[in-house]
């Protein structure tokens, strides 16, 4: 079996509970655009493909960018009030960091709400390349986004996890070639992601302390 070199994380679900900040920004953002506000559950399961497909089905075609413009404009501000990191994530990376293994985001979040959080949240130093599917022609479950990250460390698929938390991870894994542990604390459900058939599913990301 190849050593591992890079471990590439997604954000959301994965070491990020930033789930209260999208519910506040969704719901203001149906307010002011005089919609019906949804329930959290059925918000979270919309989560993780980005904000223009978290917004779509629930407007009218005309309101999308308008929709966008209000969310983003809000997001900046809930972000940093409402996220925030899941518990034994900072010990994991530093000890990641600390051993030399090379560390790497993959979101389908935007860039500049990536960067916010990751910035807010001191989460930045621990990573040493981001990349998000505004960047690219198609994100997760597209394996486009994994193999970009490969190709920038010049490392093979083998030696490489790939950690998330929702479906299309799993997915996006699977299609790159990419060993992928999912974490069951995001917006799929686990009989979802058992049907996936990852490499391995954690009930919380601090139990990868030490598992490398």
């Amino acid at each position: 079996m190849a050593k591992t070199r890079l471990i590439i994380f997604d954000l959301d679900g994965t070491i990020i509970d930033a789930y209260p900040a999208i519910i506040s920004s969704f719901n203001y953002t149906m307010k002011k655009l005089n919609c019906r506000q949804r329930s959290a559950a059925t918000i979270r399961r919309a989560v993780g493909w980005g904000d223009r497909s978290l917004l779509a089905p629930y407007l009218k075609p005309a309101q999308v960018n308008r929709g966008l413009i209000i969310y983003r404009r809000h997001h900046r501000q809930s972000l940093l009030k409402l996220s925030q990191v899941f518990k034994g994530v900072y010990a994991l990376l530093g000890q990641l960091k600390a051993e030399g293994y090379k560390l790497a985001v993959a979101s389908n979040r935007p860039t500049e709400f990536s960067l916010i959080l990751l910035k807010h949240l001191k989460l930045d130093k621990y990573f040493d390349y981001v990349l998000c599917a505004d960047k690219l022609k198609a994100g997760k479950p597209h394996p486009e986004i994994l193999i970009k990250i490969l190709r920038k460390f010049k490392v093979k698929n083998t030696e490489a996890v790939f950690v998330g938390d929702m479906v299309i991870d799993a997915q996006a894994g699977r299609r790159a070639g990419i060993k992928t542990i999912i974490v069951a604390t995001g917006s799929s459900s686990l009989a979802q992601i058992k049907k996936e058939k990852p490499c391995l599913i954690i009930a919380k990301v601090s139990r990868l302390l030490g598992f490398f």
